[in-house]
């Protein structure tokens, strides 16, 4: 044999590499199981799923960031114009404040009274210039006039008032004044009434639409006492600002009464004469009820409550804004705090004299009274 077949003969015996199926056999001769592999195409068949499953996921999530994002810019805008529609509406609330002020003031004179009319109605004029600057919300463009229409009504009834007086300070016929006033304070009372007609209320309806919540409507009142706008009060009202300006002598007499004390919450007439028993419970308070027993409108009188106690008694002040000749009016004491209890003692109630007043006697009055725990 050559050296050439031998190198033959020994490749012809050398060992072959082992096939797939001769391994699994080894391996399945030592005991072990052969490797699970997935069927050829679903590896890239399932980072297919995967990638689409994240690219939704992150759909949803920028889908939600805007509807967020949107919610929130859609808040802050409600939020901001009430905000301005409140600075406005609460301007206009304090010179409403300034006019009570002013026709309540016992030494008010007619000049005073027209001086600071035309200021009260400058200042509400730019009211509502800046109301007009005000930009509303798509849904609430519809009522954002009634604002402007409220604050418009304002300015009309400050100049007419201004004007009234004017054309009343030469007549005699207080009725005839009381009237011609009372025809442009209606204009305030009806400001109001727009506001909360036809802005306040609608408003509210909208945002609840429009699922928006914990934003605030502002409120706005002008005219606090509605008895300004009525033809008595401003017929009183002219007589005494009119006897202010002129300096003739006051009408006579003058003054008022204490008509009765109530006990509070069962509303028992207390009695100056005989022992009352008072059921002392968390909403105790007193009412007590005066008159004008004069021939003049009378304004701003304080009324006391005092009621006595170791070591210092309990006092409560009250005060009545305006009351017309012959007028009853009620003014309520609460929170009294610890009076107190199975004792003896006394509440006291004391209305201030107004000017001029000679009889007082009819002022004050002092109630013996015992506190009992209520059941």
């Amino acid at each position: 044999m050559s050296e050439r077949d031998s190198d033959i003969e020994f490749d012809f015996f050398e060992e072959e590499p082992a096939t797939t199926e001769a391994q699994s056999t080894r391996a399945a001769r030592r005991g072990g199981r052969p490797p699970i592999r997935p069927p050829a195409g679903v590896t890239p068949l399932l980072r297919l799923v995967g990638l689409i499953g994240f690219a939704i996921l992150v759909v949803v999530l920028l889908v939600f960031a805007v509807q967020s994002c949107r919610g929130s810019q859609k808040q802050d805008t409600y939020e901001s114009y009430m905000q301005d529609v409140g600075e406005v509406g609460n301007q206009s609330e304090q010179i409403g404040r300034r006019l009570n002020t002013l026709l309540t003031d016992p030494a008010a004179k007619l000049t005073d009274i027209r001086e600071q009319l035309s200021g009260l109605a400058q200042q509400q004029e730019q009211g509502v210039t800046q109301a007009e600057g005000i930009e509303a919300p798509g849904p609430l463009r519809e009522v954002h006039p009634a604002v402007i229409q409220s604050l418009q009504l304002r300015v009309s009834g400050l100049q007419g008032l201004d004007r009234a007086f004017q054309q009343t300070a030469q007549i005699k016929n207080a009725s005839t004044a009381g009237r011609a006033l009372a025809a442009q304070a209606r204009r305030l009372l009806a400001s109001d009434i727009v506001w909360d007609d036809l802005f306040k209320e609608p408003s509210r309806s909208t945002l609840a639409e429009q699922g928006v919540r914990g934003v605030q409507v502002p409120d706005s009142n002008f005219l606090r006492n509605p008895d300004l706008a009525t033809a008595s009060f401003m017929a009183s009202l002219w007589q005494r600002v009119r006897g202010a300006s002129t300096g003739g002598r006051p009408c006579s007499p003058r003054g008022t009464g204490l008509v009765s004390v109530k006990a509070l919450p069962a509303g028992t007439d207390l009695s100056p004469s005989t022992l009352n028993t008072v059921e002392a419970s968390e909403n105790l308070g007193f009412a007590v009820t005066i008159e004008d027993t004069g021939c003049s409108q009378e304004v701003r009188i304080p009324i006391t409550l005092t009621i006595q106690k170791n070591p210092e008694p309990i006092v409560k002040t009250q005060t009545v804004a305006i009351i017309n000749p012959g007028e009853r009016q009620t003014v309520t004491f609460s929170r009294i705090g610890q009076v107190p209890f199975a004792t003896r003692t006394s509440v006291k109630v004391e209305v201030e004299p107004v000017k001029n007043e000679t009889r007082t006697s009819n002022n004050t009055a002092e109630y013996p009274v015992i506190f009992s725990l209520g059941t």
